[in-house]
């Protein structure tokens, strides 16, 4: 047989090198010029939050491990390759006149480098790329803790399952994939250059072909005896027994767990067969160990755990898996903290009399009328004063105490809302340069609504929302006008909830340069001092933030100059996020005022998803619910989780800063050897930030998830499942974005200042109803509280289960049937049926009172149309069979317990001046008098009676005479306001101000 001589590839002219060159380098700077300007403004932005050793630790762990992996993965196959074509036969048998391995021989052997090199460094460049994003995985295997307590099966700390293990499966991973990388490398270039030759009765390998492909498999099989070993520790995660429990079942352990070791053993010796093969010329040994190693695996791997599991466990399921059920139980309340629970035993029996109800001064004077998922456009409206001021869609609850009286208040920062910009504030320096932050704190007492008629333009039912701004420091939650309310010593917020990534922030600079900010109706020219943003006052920070913004107004405005900075990454949980990227974020920042200024924290948890034995959970499902505006966990499976770490940001500067609240978290103190000095400890905490701590909502739906299985104790009953309960649906909402597919999302936990029974004192604290298994009636209430003195503690009331329809207390989906059905609610539904009025149910929420449960719901009511707001009509209560429903909390609780038991508990709902109240039945309300602007008389006099109208259709009770009267009350306001702004020539100016302010 003769050689056919390679056929040479045709030489590019020096001009086309170039060009070719040329293209490279154009491609190279798209694909990583974007990369590397982002990474410049993060080394920029990492330097303003002092967290440069975060972005420094990252880049470098990501580099390196690029490199490795890549490395690893393209030097297997450059050696894999060069053995190979070093290996290749000398003389290669020609198959006929149209081989077509010739042209490929040809093409390798004419640019052998660019094949031998080229190939390998593109499969590591990708291998790198994909490995680098596993930074988290190596850190912790280099920097884990011990977690001082055992797995029941191997002995081994916990720490070896959450920092050893999967560094030891990521990289047996990458093992595997060079291997296999390399052999299939091996395999084409042999066949390429004739080391394989399929022509024959079963083909030809040569010598050397035949010991790079054995070696190679017998390299592969030894790493699976590797695996087989860790597999052992992996059986702790199985999921055979899901989804009832996680963790090694009866099976596992007594027939996959020996099956393992066998396995473990075939394998050395199959790898022994394959590296004995290598040297010889009869392949039979290797082919005899390889086929011993699939048949261990298909009877002894599979078939007899499957065996066993049918006809051995399954029979007796209950009985084989009580030891894993009990490991599992443990394992779970250990890793998700449901250890310390207290449980009381509770009736339910709702027979309480008027005077037990007017002896309760912890719980019903603090119930919530008001709920902070609906609110918002009230606040906005009554509040937000200038079009460019907004809210988020769900506002938060905290608690304070003013003028020694601690209470619950509806809280939110007022923020710069760059979507509310119109007209010629949308241009790019008022968008950018003057309109830049918010101003102000406001807060509404959770439980009081204002219902006093101050003038012709209230018409109640609002919470009486007060701010903490530039121009009233104490005015917020105080309804007294001459008592201070919470202190805010810096009221402007340039971070917060609703700065987008699009509206960055330019500030700074000299007076008479910038165009200066917004910052009241009389003070345009603000110029930011503070510390916050990056600075923009040199031409190369401005080249970059041009580039990354695509804005050239940056780089040729002549508004920036000397001292100016830029602010971006301006939401609070994305700073977190970006300073922390190893903690998994709550949904729900909050503000809060500590020590006079505003910051907002985050809760922070930290997690994983290797405890052994313990319940694996999807976080997005666990803490989906019915709320909005709040951010949607990913459904990331995980089963640990602590609330390690509480977050602060600073609404004015921007400061994150990171509290360890549980310094012995094992978790956290591998990411403390990660990021030293990153995380304070607890003790640094002043004692005023931490009465504003919240148990955080994600956290306690996970917890109540979990709860409603692992509140079990007995193994067998776990099995059998009849004492399970379940997360009630949420009844006053159907459908939307949140809705689970039957329609309708879980019912959240609400925040509420009680007092749980047993207990001396009221707390903030986070409550929720727990129902039968697939069943609407109670069967228990959970509580976690937020004070200081006993954060975190869980308290349980278990209501009796016996088997008689008696004892059973109706939950919330039956309380609000039965709120729907009352007659007094029947007779007005007009109210559902005018077509300008739309009806919305606050929260529901269960309080346990007099040992009984008390419901308590709010019923909004607002206009259709675009700038109308909810105003608070009705409250539903019910007690045990009794339903009151009533304009005020006072009365409802009146009709539920007898005359005189409302005004008895409950704190005056009123507004402006403490003691004013609303009109009796019959009253006349003066005109208002004459000002002598004939527009501003007449719009005063249509809404004095447009008032009029509605307080007579809300005594007798007509919702479509309400909707009308409001709808000319709102039309009149406008009126008023227009008046105002326009006097006559001669008139006297103006009042300024809006009211509702």
């Amino acid at each position: 047989m003769a050689t056919r001589p390679p056929v040479s590839l045709p030489k590019l002219s020096r001009r086309s090198r170039i060009l070719l060159i040329i293209a490279a380098v154009v491609i190279l700077a798209l694909l990583l010029g974007a990369r590397l300007l982002d990474t410049y403004v993060d080394w920029l932005w990492f330097g303003e939050v002092g967290a440069r050793t975060v972005f420094s630790t990252v880049l470098i762990t990501r580099v390196v491990l690029f490199f490795a992996v890549g490395l690893l993965v393209g030097g297997s196959l450059a050696i894999s390759l060069m053995i190979a074509y070093r290996s290749r036969p000398v003389f290669v048998p020609i198959s006929g006149n149209d081989d077509p391995l010739a042209r490929y021989r040809s093409a390798i052997v004419g640019r052998i480098r660019l094949f031998g090199i080229g190939i390998p460094v593109l499969t590591g460049l990708i291998a790198g790329a994909s490995a680098q994003s596993d930074w988290q995985v190596v850190q912790l295997f280099l920097n884990g803790t011990r977690f001082g307590q055992t797995d029941p099966e191997f002995g081994n700390d916990v720490g070896f399952y959450a920092f050893d293990l999967p560094f030891y499966n990521w990289l047996l991973g990458w093992l595997f994939i060079s291997v296999v990388i390399a052999f299939f490398g091996a395999l084409i270039s042999h066949y390429i250059f004739g080391g394989i030759r399929l022509a024959g009765k079963g083909g030809q390998l040569a010598g050397p072909t035949r010991a790079q492909l054995a070696i190679t498999i017998g390299i592969f099989v030894l790493l699976k005896a590797v695996e087989y070993f860790f597999d052992r520790y992996n059986l702790l995660l199985s999921d055979r027994g899901a989804p009832l429990f996680i963790g090694a079942t009866y099976t596992d352990l007594n027939a996959v767990l020996p099956a393992k070791l066998i396995l473990l053993c075939i394998s050395v010796i199959c790898a022994v067969a394959f590296f004995a093969g290598a040297f010889l010329r009869n392949l039979q040994l290797p082919a005899i160990a390889l086929v011993l190693l699939i048949l261990s695996n298909v009877l002894v791997g599979v078939a007899w755990p499957a065996v066993l599991d049918q006809f051995s466990v399954r029979p007796n399921a209950n009985e084989k898996e009580s030891a894993s059920i009990q490991r599992n139980m443990d394992a779970t309340r250990q890793a998700f903290g449901l250890t310390n629970v207290e449980y009381k035993d509770y009736t339910g029996k709702s027979e309480a009399t008027s005077a037990e109800i007017k002896a309760d001064k912890g719980t019903v004077p603090n119930i919530r009328l008001l709920d902070p998922n609906i609110l918002s456009d009230t606040f906005t409206q009554r509040v937000g004063r200038e079009n460019f001021y907004g809210f988020p869609s769900k506002l938060d609850i905290d608690r304070y105490t003013l003028n020694g009286v601690t209470q619950d208040y509806i809280v939110a920062a007022k923020e710069i809302k760059t979507e509310g910009l119109t007209g010629n504030q949308t241009n790019w320096i008022n968008k950018h340069l003057v309109y830049t932050h918010g101003n102000g704190f406001v807060a509404a007492p959770a439980n009081t609504i204002d219902r006093a008629l101050k003038d012709a333009n209230s018409d109640g039912g609002y919470p009486i929302a007060t701010t903490s701004d530039t121009q009233n420091p104490t005015g917020a939650g105080s309804t007294d006008p001459n008592k201070p309310g919470i202190k805010v010593d810096e009221p402007r917020i340039y971070y917060g909830e609703l700065a987008t990534d699009a509206a960055y922030a330019i500030v700074g600079g000299k007076a008479g340069q910038a165009p200066g900010e917004y910052d009241t109706a009389v003070d345009r020219g603000y110029i930011y001092k503070g510390s916050g943003g990056v600075p923009i006052d040199n031409w190369f920070n401005r080249l970059v933030f041009a580039a990354e913004y695509g804005e050239r107004n940056i780089l040729f405005s002549d508004a920036i100059g000397d001292g100016s900075k830029i602010m971006f990454n301006r939401e609070p949980r994305d700073r977190v996020a970006k300073v922390a990227p190893w903690l998994t974020l709550d949904g729900d920042p909050y503000p809060a005022v500590v020590n006079g200024k505003i910051i907002w924290i985050v809760d922070g948890y930290t997690t994983m998803n290797n405890f052994p034995y313990a319940q694996q959970t999807q976080l997005g499902q666990a803490t989906n619910d019915s709320l909005s505006g709040t951010t949607r966990q990913a459904n990331s499976s995980l089963n640990y989780i602590r609330n390690s770490v509480k977050a602060t940001v600073d609404a004015f500067d921007g400061t994150v800063t990171l509290y360890g609240v549980e310094d012995n978290e094992p978790v956290l103190n591998a990411w403390k050897n990660v990021f030293p000095g990153l995380v304070k400890p607890s003790s640094e905490i002043s004692p005023d930030l931490r009465s504003h701590f919240r148990y955080p909502e994600d956290l306690f739906k996970v917890q109540r998830e979990l709860l409603s299985k692992y509140h079990v104790n007995n193994p067998a009953e776990f099995y059998a499942q009849q004492a399970f309960w379940s997360v009630p649906q949420d009844p006053t909402q159907e459908g939307g974005v949140n809705a689970s597919a039957s329609g309708v999302a879980n019912q959240p936990g609400y925040y509420v200042l009680a007092t749980a029974p047993g207990d001396n004192k009221s707390r903030f604290q986070l409550t929720s109803s727990l129902t039968g298994l697939q069943r609407q009636y109670l069967a228990a209430w959970m509580s976690v509280s937020s004070d200081p003195e006993d954060y975190g503690k869980m308290r349980v009331l278990r209501l009796p289960t016996g088997a008689s329809g008696s004892t059973q207390v109706d939950g919330p989906v039956q309380v609000q049937n039965r709120f729907q059905s009352d007659p007094r609610v029947a007779q007005d539904r007009t109210l559902f049926n005018n077509p300008n009025v739309t009806v919305t149910y606050g929260n529901l929420i269960t309080l346990p009172v007099a040992n009984g449960f008390l419901y308590v719901e709010p019923v909004y009511i607002r206009q259709r149309n675009q700038l109308s707001y909810p105003q608070l009509a009705r409250v539903l209560v019910s007690y045990g069979t009794k339903i009151g429903f009533a304009p005020t909390l006072n009365e409802a609780l009146d009709q539920v317990f007898g005359p005189g038991t409302g005004s008895g508990v409950t704190p005056p709902q009123t507004g402006g001046t403490p003691g004013t109240t609303t009109p009796p039945p019959g009253t006349t309300t003066p005109q208002p008098p004459a000002t002598g602007n004939p527009a501003l008389d007449k719009a005063a006099g249509d809404m004095h009676d447009a008032w009029v109208k509605f307080r007579a259709a809300q005594q007798s009770g007509n919702y479509a005479d309400q909707g009308a009267a409001l709808a000319a009350l709102e039309a009149a306001s406008k009126a008023y306001e227009s008046a105002k702004a326009n006097p006559p020539a001669s008139g006297a100016p103006p009042t300024s101000g809006q009211p509702g302010g």
